[in-house]
């Protein structure tokens, strides 16, 4: 695929980027260089290969559920540096 002039300026002026008169065909030449790459990714057999969603294929180990009694409040606000109406006390950010 060959990308004209009129793309690259297409595309600079999406991706905000001032491209000069003396830069397009450089653009052009790159930018096609980068498609013909993607294109030769359309001819890789991918028959029954799953698609990733992570590199990482081994499972993430699960801790177990454990059920304790709760209702710490006053443990966990022991190291509160400001505690109001039994919850933690933070300072104002937005006025």
């Amino acid at each position: 695929m060959h990308i004209d002039e009129k793309t690259v300026r297409k595309i600079g002026t999406l991706s905000r980027i001032e491209i000069k008169d003396d830069e397009i065909a450089k653009y052009q030449d790159g930018l096609t260089t980068i498609l013909s790459w993607v294109e030769q990714l359309s001819e890789v057999n991918t028959n029954g290969i799953e698609p990733l969603t992570s590199i990482h294929i081994k499972q993430m180990p699960e801790r177990d559920d454990i059920i304790n009694e709760g209702d710490q409040a006053n443990c966990v606000l022991t190291n509160a540096p400001e505690k109001d109406l039994n919850m933690f006390a933070v300072p104002k950010v937005v006025e």
